[in-house]
């Protein structure tokens, strides 16, 4: 098939389909007699791994290992296993920060009064260096 028909069956785009390409994460594509790229069901299946990977927040360098550990019958479940349980920390960091990051913004937005841009206290808590403002126990 076609690259616009591949991207259609795989959910990627066009030009994420040539990216994945350019850095590896997906072989080249064959040729057609006029030039076109032509992807197999093999292509297809390796365009969803992807695309999934990167749902789930997978950083391409984690997925180009998740597809070299799929493509190794020789490896075990553990070596998938330690990268998950990595991803999973990383999550639970990111969603720590988020969190942090939301009860600031909660208690900036307490604290305008809906006065005046110059006595604004959101633009002037942003102006504070980060220090003043994070808990020492962080």
């Amino acid at each position: 098939m076609k690259i616009s028909e591949a991207a259609d069956a795989s959910g990627c785009h066009l030009e994420t389909i040539r990216y994945y390409e350019r850095i590896g994460l997906l072989p080249r594509a064959g040729r057609s007699g006029n030039g076109y790229r032509v992807y197999g069901p093999a292509d297809i299946e390796r365009l969803r791994f992807i695309a999934r990977g990167r749902d789930l927040g997978f950083s391409l360098d984690e997925v180009r290992s998740l597809l070299q550990l799929a493509s190794d019958e020789d490896l075990s479940c553990g070596d998938v296993d330690r990268l998950a349980r990595s991803h999973l920390a990383d999550v639970r960091a990111r969603m720590a920060d988020l969190q942090r990051m939301a009860s600031e913004l909660e208690r900036v937005i307490a604290s305008c009064h809906g006065g005046q841009r110059a006595e604004c206290t959101i633009l002037s808590t942003l102006r504070e260096p980060a220090a003043a403002r994070r808990p020492e126990h962080d």
